[in-house]
């Protein structure tokens, strides 16, 4: 991935993040930079959507009850 200036938070301004050595073998497209200025880490990989469950209802959701008229 590379290094680049992104926001950091705990600086409070723009900063240059490098790619840390990666002990996960992704190299240069380790997706974790490390902001140069006070050491805070980022995350950059994304993450599939959740797909909801077909059909049916859900298991955790407590069975409704109907009340007698």
């Amino acid at each position: 991935m590379g290094d680049r200036e992104l926001y950091c938070e705990d600086c409070g301004a723009e900063t240059l993040f490098e790619t840390p050595p990666c002990q996960d073998g992704h190299g240069a497209d380790c997706p974790e930079l490390v902001c140069t200025g006070c050491g805070t880490a980022l995350l950059t990989a994304g993450f599939p959507p959740l797909r909801a469950a077909r059909g049916g209802t859900r298991t955790d959701a407590p069975a409704r009850r109907h009340r007698a008229a």
